[in-house]
């Protein structure tokens, strides 16, 4: 069964905006794969743990390989198996959530990734194809 619209409307609202600030248990991790049965393997800035994606979020939110969630990894810490921790956000708005101070500085995009790189010789290239027209 399909979940109700105000579910995801209310989940949509609660995933827009980053929260000011995280609790001492919760990181920004990168999603490596999915483990299958709501499960992910996600990218924390130390380490690589499974997590869990709540009822709540089930097939009203998709979460992409590479892309990021706030996961919580003392809420299942009462259970005994191999499930590090649960997926509380999933940030949706990636440049709203780069902009807050507790981003990790291990996610931070490199400045290779956002511009083109221009070598010496590309621009020698050019001025020599452009001097023989004339």
């Amino acid at each position: 069964m399909a979940p109700s619209r105000r579910n995801v409307r209310l989940v949509a609202e609660e995933t827009s905006t980053p929260p000011d600030s995280l609790g001492e248990s919760e990181f920004i991790a990168r999603v490596t794969r999915a483990a299958g049965n709501n499960l992910f393997e996600v990218q924390l800035p130390s380490s690589q743990r499974l997590v869990e994606l709540p009822s709540r979020f089930r097939s009203t939110v998709w979460i992409r390989r590479g892309g990021f969630v706030l996961v919580n990894i003392k809420a299942l810490e009462h259970r005994e198996n191999k499930i590090g921790g649960e997926i509380v956000n999933v940030v949706r708005d990636e440049k709203a959530w780069r902009k807050q101070p507790y981003w990790p500085k291990e996610f931070a995009r490199a400045a290779a990734e956002e511009e083109p790189i221009h070598t010496d010789s590309e621009d020698d290239d050019d001025d020599q194809s452009g001097a023989g027209t004339g």
